[in-house]
């Protein structure tokens, strides 16, 4: 992201709230991203990565990975930086063209028609907890092999158990512990995960 001042002097307050703490400095940079979209330290305790998530994640930006979102807000917040590092295909599970169904949400039976095409996608589920359930379930049930999932719904009925299910599933992933989260919280993780990865393979990869 282009830097402003004033984003500096947020940055160094938050620095400076934040005080000690144990992430490596790209696990930081996605946590202060993150406390910084939502002016909410209790970010510092709830985001967890899985071993290698972080550059996993990064690789599979750097080869143009399909990425496949949850719900248009977090997919116009992510555009714009996409479009100008590593240019990734980004679909909604909104957009997918699936039958009218009862048993599931809209975005549920749309992420999961999605998964089934780009099982290997990056998957960043920011709102929608059925979504998430729905990309665990393809999980276990070994249809799908992501090479990310970014998840941060919230929600008070079965959204910690989707994420503990992500947990336990082995598979690279952020996610965002208990009950707190939002799409906003989603598109500063993707934002900072692809500045991370635009400065490990960007210019390399771009010849600049």
């Amino acid at each position: 992201m282009e830097w402003h001042i004033t984003d500096a002097q947020s940055l160094g307050i938050i620095d400076g709230e934040i005080g000690d703490h144990v992430f490596s400095p790209a696990e930081y940079e996605i946590v202060r991203r993150v406390i910084y979209a939502t002016a909410d330290f209790e970010y510092k305790s709830l985001v967890r990565f899985s071993d290698q998530a972080l550059q996993g994640g990064a690789a599979a930006l750097a080869a143009r990975t399909t990425i496949v979102v949850d719900v248009p807000m977090v997919q116009v917040g992510i555009t714009p930086r996409i479009l100008s590092t590593f240019a990734n295909p980004v679909y909604c599970s909104m957009e997918a063209v699936t039958r009218p169904q009862r048993e599931k949400t809209r975005s549920a039976w749309g992420i999961e028609t999605l998964a089934r095409r780009y099982p290997e996608a990056i998957f960043v589920i920011g709102q929608e907890q059925t979504a998430l359930s729905g990309i665990v379930d393809l999980i276990e049930a070994e249809e799908i092999k992501p090479a990310l999932v970014i998840a941060t719904p919230s929600g008070f009925v079965g959204a910690d158990v989707a994420k503990s299910r992500l947990n336990d599933s082995m598979v690279p992933h952020i996610r965002i512990d208990g009950r707190k989260g939002s799409a906003v919280v989603a598109v500063a993780l993707v934002d900072a995960l692809v500045d991370l990865a635009w400065q490990a393979y960007g210019r390399e990869g771009n010849g600049s």
